[in-house]
This record gives C-alpha cells, sequence and structure tokens, in this order.
C-alpha cells in the first residue's frame, strides 16, 4: 500500500523525532484547556502522525495516479466560468470530505486545530504528487485561515478567556462555505505593470455611502476563478514624488454572489486562464473588477503590513511545495537509475551518475531540515503573537516574558523565511532538471514524467517572491542588523573563529569555518559600503558631512556592491544557517552526523569560493553601471 508518508524516513524523522512539539500543542491548544482539545503533547502528536499517514495514503494513492490526466486536462473558460477536470473536482470533493480544508483551522469554527506546521509538511506531501492539486488545496483552507488572522487582527473575533474559544468571528459564515467545499479564495496583488514593485499598483478603490467599490485588473492569479478575493487596492492620494506603499489598503471582495435559484451574479470577472509552461491543472487568471463592493480590512493605508502577515507564511509553504517537488525527482531519477543498464552496470553504480544522486539527496533532506525550522519558528511567533492579544494581561510579567520570546522566534523567522523560498525553489529546479539528465533520452519525453517535474518547478523561484527578491531582501536584513546592533554581530564572528580554531569536534570546526565565510563577507559588504559612502562625503562640504552620513542614504546608490553580490551572500547565508541546524540535530541524534558531513563537504569549498567571489570582483560592472547613469543624468540636464 503506497504512503507518501510512511515511506519518507527522513521526514518521520523530524515529525517523530526532532520537532519540539511541547511548546506548539500547548499554545495551539491554549494550554490544553481548549474544549474537546488534546490534554497532553503525546496525544495531539499521536493524532497528528495519524492525520499525515491518511494524507500520505490518499496522495499516493488517489492523486499521484491521475497526475498524467490532469497534466493534460486544463482549466477552460466557457461563458466566462471556470471548468476544471472533473477528476481534479473528484478529488476536491474527497479532500472536502476528509475534512482537510479546515486542518489547522479552531475546532468552534468546524476545523480540527492542528498546528499550521501540520498543514505544512501535509503541502510537501501534495506537492509530490501534483504541485497543481497542492496549490488549489491550498487557497481553500489558506485563505479561511487568512481570513481569521485579519480577523484578529483587526480586533473583530471574540475569544472568550474562560470558555477558551472564539464565540465571534467577522468571516464566520465565509469561512463555514469554504469549510463546505462551496468556495474558496485568493490573494490578488500581480498587475500588468506592477510585479514585485508593489508601488505601482493602480487598482483603485473608493468609498461611497459608507460601502467601498474596488476598480482594476489582477494578473496571474493563482485559484482566480474563486469566490473570495483578498485585493490589494489604492485607497490614498498620489504623494508628491510618488505613490508610494502607504496608500494601498486590502479589501475582500466576493467575485459573485448566488441567486436563490443557484445561477450567479457576477461581481468581477475572469477575463482569461493563463496558458503556462507548468502547472497545467492549476487555474491561472486574469480578473477584472468594475466597481466591485468590497469589505475594508483593518485600517485604510495599511495594506501593504497586512499583505506581509501572509507573506511569510505564503513563502514558507512554497519552500514545502519546492521540497515536495524535489523529493519527487529525486525519487524517480534514482529508481530509473537503479534499473537503467549502461557499460556492464546499472548507472546508480557510474561514478558521475552517483555523485549526482548523492548531492540531490543530501540537498533534499537538508532543505528539509530549514524547512522544518522555518514553519516552527514562523508559527511560534504567529501564536505567541495571538496570545500576547488575546491570552494575557497587557504589562504582566507574563506579557513581558512573551514579548521577549516572540521578539526572538520573529527574529529567526525572518531570518530563516528568504533563505528557505529561496534554496528551495533553486535547488527544485536543479534536481528536476539534473532528473531529466539522469533519465537521457528518456527523461525528455512525457510518458516519463520528468518534463513535468521540471516545467512545474520553473516558476517556482518566481512567484511569492522572486528568488532576486529574497536574496535582496535576506542582504538588507543582514546588513541592517548589524547596523542595528554591530557588537552581537562582533561577538558572533569571534565566537565562529573560536569555534573554528578551537572546537574538540572536527566537524564542528567545519560547521564554524563557513559561518566565519559568511560573517567576513558581511563585513567586506559593511567596509565597503562605508568606504564608497566616506568617497561620496569627502566631495561635499564639512558642513554637510554629518548629514550625509546619518541621514541621506540612497539603497540604489550606496548599497551598489551589496545588492550586486545579494544572490552570493544568501548562498553563502543558506549554508551558514542549514549547517548549524543540522549540527545541533547532530548533536542530538548522532546518526545525523552522516548528512552533515555530506553536507559541509559541498558547501565547504563552495563557501569559500562565493566569499572570494564577493570580497574581489564586481568593481568593472560597477563602473559601467555608474557611467550609464551619469551619462543619463547629463542628457536629461
Amino acid at each position: 500500500m503506497a504512503n507518501f508518508y510512511l515511506d519518507n524516513a527522513d521526514l518521520r524523522f523530524h515529525i517523530e523525532r526532532a520537532l519540539e512539539w511541547a511548546p506548539l500543542v500547548e499554545l495551539t491548544e491554549d494550554g490544553y484547556r481548549a474544549p474537546g482539545g488534546f490534554t497532553s503533547s503525546a496525544e495531539a502528536v499521536d493524532a497528528y502522525k495519524e492525520t499525515l499517514t491518511q494524507i500520505g495514503q490518499f496522495v499516493a494513492e488517489r492523486v499521484a495516479p491521475v497526475v498524467p490526466k490532469l497534466d493534460h486536462q486544463p482549466p477552460r473558460l466557457v461563458d466566462g466560468e471556470v471548468v476544471q477536470a472533473p477528476e481534479l473536482d473528484a478529488i476536491m470533493r474527497e479532500i472536502q470530505a476528509m475534512e482537510l480544508h479546515g486542518l489547522c483551522l479552531p475546532r468552534e469554527l468546524g476545523g480540527i486545530n492542528c498546528p499550521l506546521i501540520v498543514s505544512m509538511i501535509a503541502s510537501e506531501l501534495f506537492a509530490r504528487a501534483d504541485v497543481s492539486v497542492m496549490a488549489h488545496h491550498g487557497f481553500h483552507g489558506g485563505m479561511a485561515l487568512a481570513m481569521l488572522l485579519y480577523s484578529f487582527q483587526e480586533g473583530s473575533t471574540v475569544y472568550d478567556k474562560n470558555e477558551h474559544k472564539i464565540t465571534k468571528t467577522r468571516f464566520a459564515e465565509e469561512i463555514a462555505e469554504i469549510l463546505r467545499g462551496e468556495a474558496w479564495g485568493s490573494m490578488d496583488i500581480t498587475e500588468p505593470n506592477a510585479g514585485s514593485d508593489m508601488a505601482a499598483l493602480s487598482t483603485k478603490a473608493v468609498l461611497e455611502d459608507g460601502q467601498w467599490y474596488v476598480t482594476g485588473q489582477k494578473i496571474f492569479i493563482t485559484s482566480g476563478h474563486g469566490k473570495y478575493h483578498f485585493v490589494i487596492a489604492r485607497t490614498e492620494p498620489a504623494r508628491e514624488g510618488g505613490l508610494g506603499l502607504d496608500g494601498l489598503s486590502l479589501f475582500l471582495a466576493p467575485a459573485y454572489r448566488t441567486r436563490p435559484d443557484g445561477t450567479r451574479e457576477r461581481l468581477a470577472t475572469v477575463d482569461r486562464l493563463e496558458d503556462k509552461l507548468g502547472h497545467h491543472s492549476s487555474a491561472t487568471c486574469a480578473v477584472s473588477f468594475d466597481r466591485t463592493p468590497g469589505e475594508l480590512i483593518g485600517q485604510r493605508g495599511e495594506g501593504f503590513k497586512q499583505m506581509l502577515l501572509l507573506m511569510n507564511g505564503a513563502r514558507v509553504s512554497v519552500g514545502f511545495e519546492a521540497l515536495g517537488l524535489a523529493e519527487a525527482a529525486l525519487r524517480l531519477a534514482r529508481n530509473y537509475a537503479a534499473e537503467r543498464t549502461s557499460m556492464g552496470k546499472t548507472i546508480d553504480r557510474h561514478e558521475m551518475i552517483a555523485d549526482y544522486l548523492e548531492e540531490m539527496d543530501t540537498d533534499v533532506r537538508a532543505i528539509r531540515a530549514l524547512a522544518v525550522y522555518a514553519a516552527f519558528e514562523e508559527e511560534i511567533s504567529q501564536r505567541k503573537s495571538r496570545a500576547l492579544q488575546i491570552g494575557v494581561e497587557p504589562g504582566s510579567l507574563e506579557s513581558k516574558r512573551l514579548e521577549r520570546e516572540l521578539a526572538e522566534h520573529q527574529r529567526k523567522s525572518r531570518r530563516a523565511t528568504p533563505l528557505l523560498k529561496y534554496i528551495a525553489s533553486e535547488k527544485a529546479v536543479e534536481i528536476s532538471r539534473r532528473a531529466i539528465q539522469i533519465h537521457g533520452g528518456a527523461g525528455y519525453m512525457v510518458e516519463y514524467g520528468a518534463e513535468k517535474l521540471l516545467r512545474d518547478a520553473m516558476v517556482m523561484p518566481i512567484y511569492e517572491g522572486t528568488s532576486q527578491i529574497q536574496a535582496l531582501m535576506a542582504m538588507k536584513d543582514t546588513l541592517g542588523g548589524v547596523m542595528k546592533n554591530p557588537q552581537a554581530f562582533v561577538t558572533g564572528m569571534a565566537q565562529a573563529r573560536w569555534r573554528s580554531l578551537s572546537a574538540r569536534d572536527p566537524l564542528e570546526r567545519r560547521v564554524a569555518k563557513i559561518g566565519l565565510y559568511a560573517f567576513t563577507a558581511v563585513q567586506h559588504l559593511l567596509s565597503r559600503t562605508a568606504t564608497d559612502k566616506l568617497k561620496q562625503v569627502a566631495l561635499e562640504p564639512i558642513a554637510e558631512w554629518k548629514n550625509k552620513l546619518t541621514r541621506n542614504w540612497d539603497p540604489k546608490r550606496d548599497f551598489a556592491h551589496a545588492m550586486l553580490h545579494a544572490e552570493r551572500l544568501i548562498k553563502l547565508l543558506v549554508d551558514q544557517q542549514i549547517t548549524e541546524i543540522l549540527w545541533t540535530q547532530a548533536s542530538r541524534f548522532p546518526e545525523r552526523r552522516e548528512l552533515l558531513e555530506k553536507y559541509v563537504d559541498r558547501a565547504e569549498p563552495r563557501a569559500r569560493f562565493l566569499y572570494e567571489e564577493i570580497t574581489t570582483t564586481g568593481d568593472r560592472l560597477i563602473g559601467q553601471l555608474a557611467d550609464i547613469a551619469a551619462e543619463a543624468l547629463k542628457k536629461r540636464a
């Protein structure tokens, strides 16, 4: 009996041994006081394992076998409505019958009340079968959770501290509709002329007689044929010098109403379905709003901030999605190589192919360690934030303790999330590409399934923030963190240097050496940034030096060297983070040393090379770009 959870020993290691469940379960179950809830961490974890076992069997036996058919039955736009493949509709009905749309919703709202990390692991299992099914399923329960989260944030959810349950929430009817499988939602951000640059968004919302109306077009909307759309729209007038992000607000805009006779009254239209390279059975829509009634979420002008509430979780989810696809590609390649003979032996015994397979396996397991770490820190952050809001007395000792703990978990989550999104997405492409190469000519043929994995993987470095956006975020946060707390950086670098020379365990010394490469690369980028700034300031009158050094920093000009090397830096930071996580695991579980050794063998020369690139290259290109900018300035003058 096939089961994508039970056949994955590395995944089960995290769930059944390594994950620190106790604090997470306690927060999920409101200190084990939630009505109808679990009474211990052990009891809860047994239930989570049973749930994942059921999901693992479902995706292996029900979803995976129909994926080839789904890939050749894309959704169609018929008379303004999207028609999905009958097989996909059947799968979604079965998912609803298993109550998986409510996997992480509270029991009082009809959910199962699992921690979000259980849903993330389920995403990996679904993605190993098919990323299209995984994505569409995610826009059911995921959007219902978003409704609840936003309601908590704006104070429109009432939580009874004595009964330990939600007694009222703003979007109760919409959540119930999603749980019944009758609707789903989407996040509508991208526009034809505004992708990563959200300040360029032009969709508008106007308030008339107490009702908001949304007008504009959104594109590339995954599962955008659903009923409920979270729409980012401009509500504030343009400021001098540009529109900015502070003029954006967030709305929930239903795309249709259902009439008494069961027909739909359209409030927003699906203009077209995108014809995509991959993700064929997932509907990607262009949606137009024309004075569509919308409900403001939170306060006007806070749309960008509210979007960020979901963005971390969405990027962690993509990390697990990419991981599931990479796992599928690894297994496909490994199985083929074990059967295909060449020159008297199976090709998995040829040195180069064996090296490929080992690197693929090492990367998948290392990324899983990072993914579980990131998901844990993000969820603990969210739950402690909610506990501060509804569970403790403001200003109490308990409140102050939670605030300290929350700040630390948020720091770890903010650091790990872009690293995970970057490396999981990039490796999904690399590993699926290698799976094709290991198959040889057969990999180019549709019937083997390898080419589909590469087609599906190609979008992962693009959506939910491109790999380059992740690199710039990681660079900005890393350098900004040093500027805010230089003493912590100096201490961390000194500790890494000491460990690299004096740690008793040679494997710990190697881990510390990789970390030291990262620290010294960051130090170089900061020094270079400061030096370049001082050169500019020296050309100004002395009276202007203080102002120029403390205030007038232009990220596009003053951080040019750091931006040039941002992608190299994030690769270094990934290796630093993963090796530290694996070292912590190896200290607790000796059997994890082998994985750490394999990863370090590849990370050490890579870290050394990346450090050399960061510290010795880039001047020529930056000089060329500066000349181009100066020439453009002359022409404008």
